[in-house]
């Protein structure tokens, strides 16, 4: 199994852009079939330090999370999305 976890430091700090970023990223459960797990949460301490939003994500193997990476709802409106509205994003894969 492989974790691919994502945490995205927002332009906006607003909530309703939290808000929009969070539907836009749960927007991919049902329809990227390589998804064994999706989980979006809005950080709750907002402190200095903090990113807004994580995403997390599990898949059956590592070329199952390279699909999901040029998937095209993925690529195409998801990612696109979340490049135009973070100002920082960084990233961890692991296996389990």
């Amino acid at each position: 199994m492989i974790t691919h976890i994502v945490f995205f430091k927002l332009k906006d700090k607003s909530a309703a852009s939290i808000d929009a970023a969070r539907e836009k990223l749960l927007s991919m459960d049902g329809r990227i079939e390589l998804l064994r797990h999706l989980e979006v949460g809005a950080d709750v301490i907002r402190s200095e330090r903090s990113y807004d939003l994580a995403l997390v994500t599990r898949f059956d193997s590592m070329a199952d999370l390279q699909a999901y990476q040029v998937h095209p709802y993925h690529a195409g409106e998801v990612a696109a999305y979340m490049k135009s509205v973070s100002e920082s994003v960084v990233a961890v894969d692991y296996e389990s």
